[in-house]
């Protein structure tokens, strides 16, 4: 079958196409934004690229158009398929009639985690010699790949809230139908597509109504808005994660990085790996507690996740050039923005943090986290705020309730310069953003060597 994807460099929708080819089908595709990495993993699979939407790619009309969440009426493609009466569906649509549907299927969900928390769960399963196929919204250094079909029965997906296409207003997990579910967290995010808090948790709910009577949820003990969710109604046996929970931890380092995991009041084993931040242990603990339910041991698990590499983008180390280390963060919520921060401050202690921030997300760009900025971001000595044209508010009302040394700029190359002044000694520079930055990252990088290179002359 020739399938065409919409909308194809997308994260989620790059690594279908990488499945879809991989299960034998002719796959090409087309985006506005065609540049590496993703344009380079997709022709490197073989799968043919075309720039924009003209409706001359569909000369040699596909079989079935696979259509991303990005494209909406009045994109020509999509008015060329219902002119001409093309065959097409959703992303998460085909991933469920072709991939999950005899699958042991291990979803995760939350505002916060899931990419990590997918990646720890597959890599635990991988460890345990299970051969778990994926598709997760982010490279899991272990794997190096976002997506593989497995050659196993578990199949672990990161299951997204956000909606599945222009013609179907669910959200993407709703068509999972997992056995084992985690639910990490929950609060108020897009903005652009829900009205407030309890339109997710009425899709957080209909993903509930999905889990079957023999299946798992996993829970925070501590989240009252993913514990409305569950007393609107529940079929399936829960686990709760954390204090008075089912599965605890406790922890042997300030920093999160060595735990000791805790089921029914019995320690399981210890994790000691490479990971900072009591929010990573947390996604460790609900992976361990999924994990357990398709049948590895929490023991081995642990020992797993003492192997586990991280995930690129989230407080990914990419460079340490004369005592200033980068990190690339994908963290655009306020509690994100703050859990990362808490991670490296326990790590590193007095040694000055510089967080570099990008408010890209549609909520953010809305300003509708603004009033938590200052507080998200305090434990950081200085905060370099990138200020987009796009957003419809103004990041000084940020900078006057902060207590730190906040600075607003909108021109990179500036920023580049202020960030340089910034890395003074020993420092530690968090870029937060969940895009590109305009070549921010490796253009910082670049000056850092520069300016030690010129100071060696």
């Amino acid at each position: 079958m020739h399938i065409h994807i919409l909308g194809i460099c997308g994260t989620f929708m790059g690594s279908l196409a990488q499945l879809a080819k991989a299960s034998g089908h002719q796959v090409s595709g087309s985006d506005t934004n065609v540049y590496p990495p993703m344009s380079t993993q997709l022709e490197k699979a073989g799968i043919e690229l075309t720039e924009g939407y003209d409706t001359s790619q569909f000369i040699s009309s596909p079989d079935l158009v696979v259509i991303g969440n990005a494209l909406s009426r009045g994109n020509p493609a999509v008015e060329y398929i219902l002119n001409n009466k093309l065959d097409y569906t959703s992303g998460p649509q085909w991933l469920c009639e072709h991939l999950l549907k005899d699958k042991w299927v291990l979803a995760v969900a939350g505002t916060h985690g899931k990419t990590t928390t997918s990646s720890m769960l597959a890599w635990i399963l991988e460890y345990a010699d299970m051969g778990p196929g994926f598709l997760i919204g982010g490279v899991p250094a272990n794997f190096n790949v976002s997506a593989r079909l497995g050659d196993s029965q578990f199949f672990v997906v990161e299951a997204d809230e956000y909606d599945t296409a222009f013609f179907d207003k669910r959200s993407k997990f709703l068509h999972y139908r997992p056995r084992t579910a985690i639910l990490n967290n929950l609060e108020f995010d897009h903005a652009d597509i829900f009205d407030d808090i309890g339109a997710i948790q009425a899709q957080f709910h209909h993903f509930v109504r999905t889990v079957p009577s023999e299946g798992l949820i996993i829970t925070p003990s501590d989240d009252a808005n993913i514990q409305v969710t569950i007393d609107h109604g529940c079929w399936s046996e829960v686990q709760s994660l954390g204090e008075g929970g089912d599965w605890n931890i406790l922890l042997a380092e300030k920093d999160s990085s060595a735990f000791s995991v805790i089921f029914k009041g019995d320690i399981q084993g210890t994790v000691r790996w490479g990971q900072v931040g009591i929010h990573n242990a947390k996604n460790g603990l609900a992976a361990i507690a999924a994990a357990n339910h398709a049948g590895v041991k929490p023991h081995v698990a642990c020992e797993a996740l003492c192997q586990f590499l991280g995930v690129k983008r989230r407080m990914e180390k990419i460079a340490t050039v004369s005592g200033v280390t980068v990190y690339d963060d994908f963290a655009h919520h306020p509690t994100a923005i703050f859990t990362t921060l808490e991670g490296i401050r326990n790590k590193v202690g007095h040694e000055k943090i510089v967080a570099v921030i990008e408010p890209r997300s549609n909520t953010m760009k809305l300003g509708v986290h603004k009033d938590r900025l200052a507080e998200a971001t305090r434990l950081a000595d200085q905060v370099l705020w990138y200020q987009p044209e796009s957003a419809d508010w103004s990041l000084t009302e940020v900078a006057h309730k902060s207590s730190n040394s906040v600075d607003i700029i909108d021109n990179i190359d500036e920023l580049i310069q202020q960030t340089l002044n910034s890395a003074d000694g020993l420092t530690h520079i968090v870029i937060m953003s969940n895009g590109g930055f305009s070549g921010f990252h490796s253009q910082l990088v670049n000056a850092l060597k520069e300016k030690t290179d010129n100071k060696q002359e």
